[in-house]
Formats: C-alpha cells, sequence, structure tokens
C-alpha cells in the first residue's frame, strides 16, 4: 500500500506536546525493511550497522512509533524504550530516568542524550537537572535509538547506563516541507514548521521548529507553558567522506510539577498548587536576607544552544576517519514551589497546636491576597519558593580511527571534554499556603510575617566549577566466522574538577576541590548469528561514573577524608534476537552491580553511600499482520537489592518499579474516496515501588490508556486526534523526595485531547 505524502514528509518526525505527524500503512517490504534496521549507536566509529548484528540490547524507534506513542516531554518519550522507567510528571522539563535497576534518588545519574551521536552536555546529572531538561523533540528529529548498557562504558564519554542518539532530519535533492497547527483542552496553541531541500549538488539542507504556548496541562490559570526552537542542518556530500554541521536554539520553559498533599479530597491529577494568587514570590537569600521578586511562571526550561558538526572520511581502502563535536551554551534555570511537610487541616490545628509545631497562630487565618477567612476544613501547608539559576557550558569531541581487514576490525578513538557551570540557590523560603488551586498566602501565622526568611529550613550557595575529561579507547572485532565474532575494547581515562561552593553566599568558600583522577574501563562480548533470521549475544563490561560538581558537595567529607567518589559499575547483557517476515523480537537478561553510589535526602544533608545490584529481562517484539493490523511490545522485570548501606541492606532501590509492559496495537484501514487511517492506543502496566530506599512507603501500581486517531483526508492533509489517559488513571510516579514519611506524592498527568491538522508540501 503507497505511504501516505505526510508520513512521507516528516519522516520520522517526533512530537512534543501534541503530535502531528501521521501513520501509514506499510507494505510488507517496508516492514522487513524496518526489522532489518539500521544502527549507528554503540558503535566504536558511529558507522552503521544492522541491528540483527548488534551484541547489545538497542532500541530503534522510529518517527511512526513516536508519531503513536505521542509524548509530552523528551523524557515521556523514554518510555517506549525497554528497560527504562520514566517518571515524566513532572512536566515539560524536570523529569527522573531510571535504567535497569540502576540506583538513582532522582534526576537521571546513569542517563545520556546524545545529538547526532556526541553529548549534548558531558554530566548526566546536576541537581536541578537532566539531560531531558535541555533537549525538545519536534518535526526536525528523524529517529531515537536507545542503548542500554552495552559498550557504552568504553566509547563516546564513557557513562555506563542509558543512551538516546537523536538524529536529526536531512535533506534530499526533492525540497519537502510541513506546517502543522495543534491545540489541546488545556488551551495548547502550537505551530510547528519544517521544509529541506537542496542547495547545490551533494549539499543539502534541513530548517525547522516551533513556538508554543500554553496554560500547562495542570491549568495554573496563566501561559505556564511558552517556548520556541529552532534548528538547521546542512549536510555536504564528498567522493569520500561527509561533513554536516547543525546549530539548535531553544527558549522553552514550563511549570516545574511536584508532589502534592495526598490526604486532601479535593486533590487530583489535574491539581496543581500553581496559580495566580501565588505566581509572584519573594525569595530571600545570604546572610543579609536580600529580596528578590521571582515569577513561578518562569519555571523549569532551557534557554540556551547546541552547535555540532560530523566528519566522516575514508583515507584509504582500508582506514577510514570519523569526528562528532558539539557546544552547549545556555542558562538551565529552575523555580520550583516545593512542598515541605504535609498538609494540615485548620480546625486540627487550632484546636491542637502540637498537629504542626511551625504554624504558630498570632491571629486570623485570612489570605494574605484575598483577605478572605479560611475556614476549618481548610487545610494549609508550607511551600517553598526555590530559585536555582545555572549557567552551563560543554564542549565535546570524539574521533576515531577505524581500520577494516578481512577478519577483524580495529577502533582507536579519543574523546575530550570540558565543562562548566556557575550556580546560585536560594531554597527554603518556607510559608504556609492555603492547599488548593492556586491557594493563596496565609496570614496569621508567625513565620509567614515579613522579615522572616522561612518557616522550615534554608540552604543558599554559590558555587562554580570546570571539568575536564580525556580518554583514549580501542575497540577490536574479530570475525571467527561468518556467523561468529567477538569484540573486545578497553578505554583509559582521565577526570579533573576544579569547584568552589560559597554555602550561605556570604562571599566565604566553604568548600573548595581540586580532583584529578584515573580509571581503565573495558567490554568484551560476542554475537552468534543462527542462519539468517536469529541470534545471540553476550557481554559483560565493568566502567566508572566519575564524581562531578554535586557529587563533592553532597559528599564532601568523604573526599577530604581519601575517597575518590568514582562509582565503579559492572554489566552483563545475555540476549536472543530473531527478524522475520512480520516478526521481529529482542529478550535480553541483564545485571549490574554499582558500588559507590549516594542518595541525599536533600540538599546539603550528608549523603549516604551504598552498593546496589539489579537482575532483570528485557522484551521488544513488534509484530505486523497483512489485514493492517500491527502490535508493539516493550516490557521489563527487574529485581534490585541494596547489598551495602549503613541502614537499608536487603531492601529493594527506591523509586523502581519490578514489573511494566506497554502493549501499542495499531489498525490500518482505507475509507471512500482513498482516504486512509490508522486507529491506534496503548496500554501501560506499572507495578508497585517503593518511595524510598528504607522501603517504608509504597507506591502502588496502576494501569494507564490511550487511543489515537489519524486521519489522511486528502493527498496533503492529515488529521490527528490523541486521547490520552483515556480513564483519568491517578497513578503515582513517586512520593516525597525529601520527607517519604510526608503524605505527598506526584500524580501521572491527567486525561488530555489533542488535535493536531498538518500540510505536507
Amino acid at each position: 500500500m503507497k505511504k501516505n505524502l505526510l508520513s512521507l514528509a516528516i519522516h520520522g518526525a517526533v512530537v512534543c506536546l501534541s503530535s502531528a505527524a501521521f501513520a501509514q500503512s506499510v507494505s510488507e517490504a517496508e516492514f522487513i525493511a524496518t526489522l532489518e534496521e539500521i544502527v549507528v549507536t554503540g558503535t566504536a566509529n558511529g558507522g552503521e550497522m544492522r541491528k540483527l548484528d548488534a551484541s547489545f540490547a538497542i532500541t530503534n524507534v522510529s518517527g511512526e512509533d513516536i508519531t503513536k506513542f505521542s509524548p509530552k516531554s523528551t523524557a515521556d518519550l523514554l518510555k517506549s524504550i525497554p528497560g527504562v522507567w520514566a517518571e515524566s510528571s513532572g512536566g515539560v522539563a524536570g523529569a527522573n530516568v531510571f535504567v535497569r535497576g540502576f540506583p538513582s534518588g532522582g534526576d537521571a545519574p546513569f542517563y545520556t542524550l546524545e545529538l547526532e551521536g556526541a553529548p549534548i552536555f558531558p554530566p548526566a546529572t546536576l541537581s536541578f537537572l537532566e539531560n531531558t531538561s535541555l533537549f525538545r523533540v519536534d518535526e526536525t528529529i528523524e529517529r531515537v535509538e536507545g542503548l542500554r548498557g552495552g559498550p557504552q562504558s568504553v566509547q563516546d564519554n564513557g557513562q555506563p547506563g542509558l543512551t538516546t542518539n537523536f538524529l536529526l532530519k536531512k535533506g534530499s535533492e526533492e525540497t519537502e516541507g510541513l506546517l502543522k497547527y495543534s491545540t489541546s483542552d488545556y488551551d495548547l496553541q502550537r505551530f510547528d514548521g519544517m521544509v529541506s531541500g537542496e542547495l547545490g549538488d551533494g549539499f543539502y539542507y534541513m530548517m525547522g521548529g516551533y513556538i508554543s504556548t500554553s496554560t500547562g496541562i495542570r491549568d495554573a490559570g496563566y501561559s505556564s507553558e511558552e517556548g520556541n526552537q529552532f534548528t538547521i542542518n546542512i549536510n555536504k556530500d564528498f567522493d569520500q567522506g561527509s561533513l554536516s554541521f547543525y546549530h539548535r536554539a531553544t527558549d522553552d520553559h514550563g511549570t516545574w510539577y511536584l508532589p502534592s498533599a495526598l490526604n486532601v479530597d479535593s486533590i487530583d491529577n489535574a491539581y496543581t498548587q500553581h496559580g495566580t494568587l501565588n505566581r509572584q514570590r519573594v525569595i530571600q537569600y545570604g546572610p543579609n536576607n536580600e529580596e528578590r521578586s521571582v515569577d513561578l511562571a518562569d519555571g523549569r526550561g532551557w534557554d540556551g544552544s547546541v552547535t555540532g558538526a560530523v566528519f566522516e572520511l575514508e583515507i584509504s581502502d582500508n582506514w577510514s576517519l570519523s569526528n562528532s563535536l558539539n557546544f552547549t551554551s545556555g542558562d538551565a534555570d529552575t523555580l520550583g514551589f516545593v512542598p515541605n511537610g504535609g498538609a494540615v487541616n485548620v480546625a486540627a490545628l487550632l484546636a491542637d497546636a502540637s498537629v504542626d509545631s511551625g504554624a504558630v497562630i498570632t491571629g486570623p487565618l485570612t489570605g494574605a491576597v484575598t483577605g478572605a477567612a479560611i475556614s476549618g476544613d481548610a487545610y494549609i501547608q508550607q511551600f517553598g519558593t526555590w530559585e536555582v539559576l545555572k549557567q552551563i557550558e560543554s564542549f565535546t569531541n570524539n574521533m576515531a580511527l577505524e581500520g577494516s581487514f578481512d577478519s577483524f576490525d580495529i577502533v582507536l578513538g579519543y574523546y575530550a571534554a570540558s565543562t562548566s557551570t556557575d550556580e546560585q540557590w536560594s531554597l527554603g523560603n518556607h510559608e504556609y499556603f492555603v492547599v488548593g488551586s492556586g491557594g493563596e498566602l496565609v496570614n496569621g501565622i508567625a513565620c509567614n510575617e515579613p522579615g522572616i526568611d522561612s518557616c522550615g529550613w534554608n540552604y543558599d550557595i554559590d558555587a562554580v566549577g570546570d571539568a575536564k575529561d580525556n580518554a583514549f579507547y580501542s575497540v577490536l572485532t574479530y570475525r571467527v566466522s561468518g556467523d561468529v565474532s567477538i569484540d573486545f575494547g578497553v578505554r583509559s581515562e582521565n577526570h579533573e574538577v576544579q569547584y568552589t561552593v560559597d554555602e550561605g553566599r556570604d562571599g566565604i568558600i566553604t568548600k573548595s576541590v581540586d580532583y584529578d583522577e584515573s580509571e581503565t574501563s573495558y567490554t568484551a562480548g560476542a554475537n552468534w548469528a543462527i542462519g539468517e533470521n536469529q541470534g545471540v549475544f553476550a557481554r559483560v563490561s565493568q566502567g566508572f561514573k566519575f564524581p562531578y560538581f554535586d557529587d563533592f558537595r553532597d559528599n564532601y567529607g568523604a573526599f577530604e577524608g581519601g575517597d575518590d567518589l568514582v562509582k565503579e559499575v559492572t554489566q552483563f547483557e545475555l540476549g536472543y534476537k530473531a527478524s522475520y517476515d512480520n516478526l521481529s523480537a529482542y529478550l535480553t537478561f541483564f545485571g549490574n552491580e554499582v558500588k559507590g553510589d549516594s542518595f541525599v535526602a536533600r540538599p546539603g544533608a550528608p549523603a549516604e553511600n551504598f552498593t546496589n545490584e539489579a537482575y532483570g529481562v528485557e522484551i521488544d517484539v513488534r509484530w505486523m499482520h497483512e489485514s493492517g493490523l500491527s502490535m508493539v511490545v516493550n516490557g521489563t522485570i527487574q529485581e534490585t537489592e541494596i547489598t551495602e548501606s549503613p541502614t537499608d541492606n536487603g531492601n529493594e532501590s527506591q523509586r523502581q518499579p519490578g514489573f511494566q509492559l506497554r502493549l501499542a496495537p495499531s489498525y490500518d484501514f482505507q475509507l471512500a474516496n482513498n482516504m486512509e487511517g490508522t486507529v491506534y492506543g496503548s496500554v501501560s502496566i506499572v507495578d508497585d515501588r517503593y518511595a524510598n530506599n528504607a522501603n517504608s512507603v509504597v507506591l502502588p501500581s496502576y494501569e494507564k490508556f490511550d487511543l489515537g486517531v489519524i486521519l489522511n483526508a486528502s493527498e496533503n492533509v492529515a488529521l490527528q486526534l490523541v486521547l490520552d489517559n483515556l480513564t483519568d488513571e491517578e497513578g503515582l510516579t513517586e512520593g516525597d523526595p525529601r520527607n517519604a514519611a510526608a503524605p505527598n506524592g506526584r500524580y501521572i498527568l491527567p486525561k488530555n485531547v489533542k488535535l493536531s491538522v498538518a500540510y505536507a508540501f
């Protein structure tokens, strides 16, 4: 069956808030082509290879897959990759990403996001910053490759865990383009555009972007999500190679959704404390309680750019050279309205002050803005206005020389990176507010009075840091026979950090770091092709996660005591893969151990160090029938255990489900007048998780249902309707990371409807 023109135009577009890329009916030959997918991520030199031939677990998420998934954010998209648990309920930025049971208290410490094969920011995580916060998915993206484990402890930036490589569209000899408008029941107004073509002989371009605004899926009553992005990608083909240059400029932010009170009946998955009555806040910082007005509408986001280039050259019949680099620079700021403790009933508080010893009553409780009396059946709660300002820069360069011979290939590589950060924090600023959508400040409580810096704790810092990485690596692949190959890789890396912290923002340096450490990593793998359609692989690796700035701030005592703060990561994989005319199936058993990981209950508190183990199995299945029916299945079963800890030995790692499954059926159909359509859906099942390493708080399992319809109204016009969280499930993704005993939790996003209309040319 013929591809529809819109899918052809966008060629795998990935959509963020409202997807308008359109699915198509595919022929059997086209489907087989998707099963014979070519991947570039995980190869030592960034070259192409068949997914079926890879000795590691990698998932290729096509544009059509992403369209049907209709992700709300970059982190939301990661749920389509087996082995990954993404808490994407925080909004357009501010997610938590877990992979294969690796330990984490939040953010994404074992996740690397690459653009065109180069990490956009070398540290996987800094406090209040993980890589998905720096990236927005739009119509300029062709596809995504998700590599779990495998050879990454040796190649690229050497980060163990998950690597997703986002690949940009490229131009061709024909001029193609797309215009798209998206709206929703949460007042989304988004315009996307993309155009590509030829500039000259072998010289191509692609450019596009978006502008967007909305009140947010949890309606704050004002434009809480706003952004724009522009990307250009220029490619030049030569007789013996190619050169590409790209630039992506982004200014996008949205409300950072945080856990809300679970003991208040009026609060559900659509609730947000943000609103017009509390949007304008004042923070205090430093020893003299200097004041600064902030607008919570600024939320959490990224105002910066990524500029990069990829160069490939065939030196001779046997040797080739490749080089990828990028430069990232901008502001990754966070403004949050953060709960501190649980919600307290006003009547109970007035009857017994011990219900909340912090809420000292000095007069009638009234709203600070409206002046209205606060009733006894209302709830109040501490919320802190947290401001984290980050100016970041990074430069990465990865060069690989490959020699290819009859029975073996060898790659010699050099990776270099530099990273800098300049940060100002004002955490705390806790005050009592009425619990409710847009609930206002409360008058009549002592610590809410002017001149009081906080009802709870404060933590203010100025910090600056620089880091450098230099690594040499080599990978040797030996073809034992036509069916069997083995590979071995080794990496030697030096990591330097200079970092100073002024805790209290009083001009006095309280922590100073001059760090220089080196480690050697390795990986070994084997691949056995069983005929043309099946294969098995095995891999073992040992790598390291070097400390960055937060590690020194949180573990400064251990660092002064001689600890190198390096996390040692050991991994193994055993996989089965099959690809037939209408079926592909990948089954991967995995295990890992992380020594020297740490958890910080709240900023400024001492870190707890521990060792974590995880074992599990991933499934990744795609099936299609000639009737137009297809199915995608991915899932993970895993067990985690804290094996060494001051207090939690034998417990499960926090916030990681033991089981998760996603089923995504789809049916292509034809209507009168040559109209084509697709109806599709998905069901996601998430198992129980513990909210804390003490395993004292359980987050219950839940199921989420989604439904979508795509209609190709004409040769150039298509419509898409998406119903997300069809049953309005109120699943919890996390509890209160700073106080597991507090009755707070963050719901998955509520039921919502999106409509997109697109014109392709």
